[in-house]
């Protein structure tokens, strides 16, 4: 006498279910990796269309030697705070327009950025017109 089970199991996988999930995990993690925004310093990047700029607006230049210059004095790179600290005294909307040649590196501009970050002023990145 021989007993068969009425059940047969079944041997097959089916791969839908796992594609749904791996597709909502997907969708997922690319809805939230674009709401994570980089730690990165805010500048106010000028316009295409002409604006006058405040009288309270001062020029930092950087030069491709290094050199650093406060409106046209100038300046070694340790006393830039102070000066501009100095000069913008009182002001109610303290703005610095950065001035840097093409071939300076990066580092020597957020130098400058950091400061104004500090001191929190304004600070508007100049670019030749294309």
């Amino acid at each position: 006498m021989t007993l068969r089970s009425k059940n047969k199991v079944s041997t097959n996988f089916s791969m839908s279910s796992m594609t749904d999930i791996v597709f909502l995990l997907l969708i997922f993690f690319v809805i939230t990796s674009t709401l994570i925004s980089p730690n990165a310093l805010k500048l106010l990047l000028p316009k295409s269309s002409s604006q006058t700029l405040s009288k309270q607006t001062i020029s930092v230049s950087i030069t491709k030697d290094f050199d650093y210059y406060i409106n046209q004095d100038k300046v070694m790179f340790e006393q830039i705070e102070l000066q501009l600290q100095q000069q913008l005294q009182g002001e109610a909307e303290p703005g610095i327009i950065l001035h840097v040649e093409k071939s300076v590196p990066i580092e020597e501009a957020v130098k400058v950025m950091d400061i104004a970050n500090r001191n929190k002023y304004k600070l508007v990145l100049a670019t030749a017109p294309q």
